[in-house]
């Protein structure tokens, strides 16, 4: 069974399942899932907890004997397993697989914590196991256009609200960074009374923590959101990325979307230009399908020749501002139509 990360303080009142897994790419939500699970353990009088990390050499056969090994003075304990690479093995795989046929809820409670996982580790056959047997929490951020609902949510729980505006002013300083928005929210419980806050009073309060990064500019290059691009371009510059790993972030894109669309004016199949391009997350795809249809192989191949331009400034053999050649790559892939409209 999968619960969203909203859902399982409900399930979690219903009663504990015999095994959770939470797993996911936002640290903050796979560790506020953790401890919900821990907390009702202890609710429920599980006072016992029994830490198991995988690292290099860990012995499986300690998952078994953990489960086995209650003390004198309960009946009942959890076990906190944790696989920081997200990668058991083959030993690893096969030893949860056997975990799992012997579940007792009435014994072990056991919360397995993973990374975010790729699409070859979803379709393991010990992942897939762990998912028929326990109810399984994917702790992802909410996309950019979904945050400003999920900010809100997190000041309902505070008893505070606030206009559109000043939620998507939050969003875009915070940049997905769930950790520092938590932060800021936390904050504005401090400073200001339950009810409504203003727009003046969260622009007042709230910093400029935005976590820029090169995944999320190769995002917003799919996105193709002028005012985004330009604000992640200038932030990299701000923070000191090294340009060529934003050359190489940005060129890579441009390479694969061009690939995509020449093979679909052949009338190659998108599905199978998906994979023979390795492009096998699902959000990723959707934001590709939408991006194809304004970016035509002329503008995609122009924007090939300017990242190597870009190449040959950074190497000093070539004329230009850096970083504004930067952005006007970015804006070569952004939403246009309006403009040529007009």
């Amino acid at each position: 069974m999968a619960v969203r990360p909203e859902q399982l303080a409900s399930q979690l009142e219903r009663g504990l399942a015999p095994l959770y897994i939470v797993h996911g790419d936002e640290p903050l939500l796979v560790l506020e899932a953790g401890d919900a699970i821990r907390a009702a353990a202890r609710t429920r009088g599980i006072d016992e907890r029994e830490v198991l990390v995988v690292t290099q050499g860990f012995k499986w056969n300690t998952l078994e004997m953990a489960a086995g090994n209650l003390s004198l003075f309960g009946s009942s304990k959890l076990i906190d397993l944790r696989i920081p690479t997200g990668k058991p093995g083959r030993e690893g795989g096969e030893a949860l697989q056997r975990y799992v046929k012997h579940l007792d809820p009435q014994g072990v409670i056991t919360l397995i914590t993973l990374p975010q996982l790729d699409w070859a580790a979803r379709k393991a056959a010990w992942f897939v196991a762990l998912l028929e047997a326990g109810v399984e929490v994917e702790c992802n951020a909410p996309a950019l256009p979904q945050l400003p609902d999920w900010l809100a949510g997190r000041l309902a729980r505070q008893k505070q609200r606030a206009p559109r505006d000043a939620l998507e002013f939050i969003a875009q300083h915070v940049e997905g960074n769930l950790l520092a928005a938590h932060q800021e929210l936390q904050k504005l419980g401090l400073l200001f009374e339950p009810g409504e806050l203003t727009l003046e009073q969260v622009q007042d309060s709230v910093l400029n923590v935005a976590r820029y990064d090169t995944e999320k500019l190769r995002l917003a290059l799919l996105e193709g959101d002028p005012a985004r691009l330009t604000r992640l371009i200038e932030g990299l510059q701000g923070e000191g990325a090294a340009p060529p790993l934003v050359l190489w972030a940005m060129a890579t894109e441009i390479r694969t979307l061009a690939l995509l669309r020449a093979g679909q004016d052949s009338g190659q199949p998108l599905a199978a230009l998906f994979k023979r391009e390795r492009v096998f997350d699902r959000e990723k795809q959707a934001l590709i399908q939408r991006a194809l249809p304004r970016l035509p192989l002329g503008t995609l191949r122009a924007a090939l020749m300017h990242a190597a331009r870009v190449d040959r400034i950074i190497k000093g053999v070539g004329d230009g501002e850096l970083w504004n050649e930067f952005l006007q790559l970015a804006l070569r892939l952004a939403n246009t139509p309006r403009r040529r409209r007009a």
